[in-house]
């Protein structure tokens, strides 16, 4: 979406531009059946989410996820595939975000960082609810393509 506003020096009207900012998140499966990582949110919106984050100026969606799971969980993970991308207006109470969603294997001990305050294991039988944003829709996408997972 495209605005004109003011400049400030001149007087003449410049445009501004309103995108989408672009996010990605994180299912990190552990050890096969021994769960999926999620954090609890430090920061509003808070609750139970996937790991994931802003994708900073210069980096790859691929790095950002990586770079996301390590701030937030300790985990060093793998990616596997991507699940699909996340777009509602209304995704992100802060922002309209689009969210590229991996799925990614873990490796190590998790440990809460970052804007993570807890970090947990939890199977499709026992996750959190309500789940932050929109990560109840994006794992019941991803539990109904890979039944037998978590």
């Amino acid at each position: 979406m495209k605005e004109e506003i003011q400049c400030p020096h001149c007087g003449r009207a410049v445009a501004r531009y309103r995108n989408p900012l672009p996010t990605v998140d994180i299912i990190i499966e552990m050890a096969p059946g021994g769960g999926i990582i999620l954090i609890q949110r430090k920061n509003p919106p808070y609750g139970w989410a996937l790991p994931g984050g802003f994708v900073d100026y210069g980096e790859s969606l691929e790095q950002a996820a990586v770079r996301e799971a390590r701030e937030e969980t300790g985990l060093h993970v793998e990616l596997l595939y991507q699940l699909g991308a996340y777009s509602s207006p209304d995704r992100d109470p802060r922002h309209h975000t689009i969210s590229v969603v991996f799925v990614a294997r873990g490796r190590g001990t998790p440990c809460s960082g970052d804007d993570a305050k807890d970090v947990g294991l939890f199977t499709a039988d026992d996750l959190p609810s309500p789940l932050a944003f929109d990560h109840e829709k994006i794992l019941q996408d991803y539990f109904a393509k890979c039944p037998g997972t978590s």
